[in-house]
């Protein structure tokens, strides 16, 4: 059975992947403080109090792990970006139309990355602590990841990425090591980047500097890959084919991946390559509109047992909820339970 904490989690555990949707007056208070008409104290109540909704909402969906939802941090990652020093912001080439990847903000270095002051993660995770007695899971994004939307010039000679991303692994590896000294126990590391996104790398490379982030750091240790959500629009080709074997070789307890927006594909990769590992299953799609009924969970959760050993085998979404409104991600996380407890009877 799985445990976590010396908890008996049983069969089938569920939680969501990481971020939640937040609260519709959390958007407008964001502008509200950009606006000049409220102060960093403001923001920070807001942001609590729609912290407090996001377990809330995990909480009485009967998720068995929760998260914070991420709700300090903007889509998952630019929070984290923010706090990097060494960089010079280059205004987004593309602003009218439909915003999408091609329409968001990068970034150039003008000397080495750092994070002076880390990345907000343990401030984070002690204060989603106080608010529950449940086990819970802390995601932090990848250097792969961290790196999307940053080119490396000054501080890096030739514009090369890979010492770039050492650089980032490193400051995500001390984060990861403070986080454990707080207390955090299940730490998810977010790397959809590894799925095909610039810088691409060998398999290899993206096994070796996952290890390099993770190095030393004591807790279960999950690698999420997917293949981005903006909007419901996907970043890069939807397969998993050319990362297997070889990225078994990180040093993960758990995967989390995508299954439920590509109809349950790949899964016979598992059966073939999966081993003794865990396999947190996408069995919610967050990129439909379409509310999944509790049979069509139940459906696609025996799909992924005929592949994975019930002991090893984790529920949750193909991705995080921060491009989702509330209304649809609760009644997500709602089928997701009762999916998981139609299954676990047969």
């Amino acid at each position: 059975m799985p445990i976590l904490n010396g908890i008996d989690l049983g069969l089938l555990p569920t939680m969501g992947v990481g971020s939640y949707a937040s609260p519709s007056w959390l958007l407008a208070a964001r502008r509200v403080v950009r606006a000049g008409d409220a102060g960093p104290a403001d923001m920070e109540e807001a942001i609590q109090d729609a912290i407090k909704i996001a377990v809330w909402d995990q909480e009485e969906a009967g998720l068995d792990i929760l998260t914070d939802g991420e709700i300090r941090r903007q889509r998952f990652l630019w929070n984290v970006v923010e706090k990097l020093s060494g960089l010079k912001l280059i205004p987004a080439q593309r602003k009218l139309g439909v915003a999408s990847y091609d329409s968001a903000p990068r970034f150039e270095t003008v000397e080495r990355v750092a994070a002076p002051t880390g990345f907000g993660l343990v401030e984070e995770y002690t204060y989603v602590r106080t608010l529950t007695d449940k086990p819970l899971k802390i995601c932090c994004p990848g250097p792969l990841t961290i790196a999307l939307p940053i080119t490396p010039k000054g501080g890096y000679a030739n514009g090369d990425y890979l010492p770039m991303l050492y650089d980032l692994a490193e400051l995500v590896n001390r984060e990861l090591r403070q986080l454990v000294a707080a207390g955090a126990t299940f730490i998810q590391v977010d790397e959809p980047s590894a799925a095909g996104r610039t810088p691409v790398l060998p398999v290899t490379e993206t096994v070796k500097l996952f290890n390099k982030t993770v190095e030393g750091v004591q807790a279960k240790i999950a690698l999420h890959i997917c293949f981005g959500n903006n909007q419901g629009r996907p970043a890069m080709k939807r397969t998993y084919k050319p990362l297997f074997p070889g990225i078994l070789d990180v040093k993960a307890d758990q995967f989390a991946l995508e299954f439920a927006n590509r109809e349950m594909a790949e899964l016979e990769l598992w059966r073939q390559y999966g081993g003794d590992r865990e396999l947190a299953a996408g069995v919610i799609d967050v990129k439909s509109m379409y509310l999944e009924t509790p049979e069509d969970v139940a459906e696609r959760i025996r799909a992924v047992r005929n592949y994975v050993s019930p002991e090893k085998l984790y529920l949750t979404c193909d991705c995080g909820f921060s491009a989702s409104s509330r209304y649809l991600a609760r009644a997500k996380l709602h089928a997701l339970v009762a999916g998981a407890k139609i299954a676990r009877r047969g």
